[in-house]
């Protein structure tokens, strides 16, 4: 099952926040809610929560589910 709750952590501040990750596109850019630095992804990631964030986005969830033999159609 995809989780869609994901914690960004903060590297500059440490601060933590729950935030619900889209569905249908990849998060580039994140205000961080306790100092205010925009995050970004880091290099060979493709969004904030798989970058700063306890839960991959939902597309590596799903790609991730499907290479461990599932039987998906992906």
């Amino acid at each position: 099952m995809i989780q869609l709750l994901s914690t960004l952590t903060c590297p500059n501040c440490g601060g933590m926040s729950v935030e619900t990750m889209p569905t249908n596109a990849c998060q580039f850019f994140y205000d961080c809610r306790h100092c205010g630095v925009v995050l970004r992804p880091l290099k060979g990631h493709c969004c904030v929560f798989c970058s700063y964030g306890d839960v991959p986005c939902p597309p590596i969830q799903d790609e991730r589910a499907c290479g461990e033999g599932s039987g998906c159609s992906n």
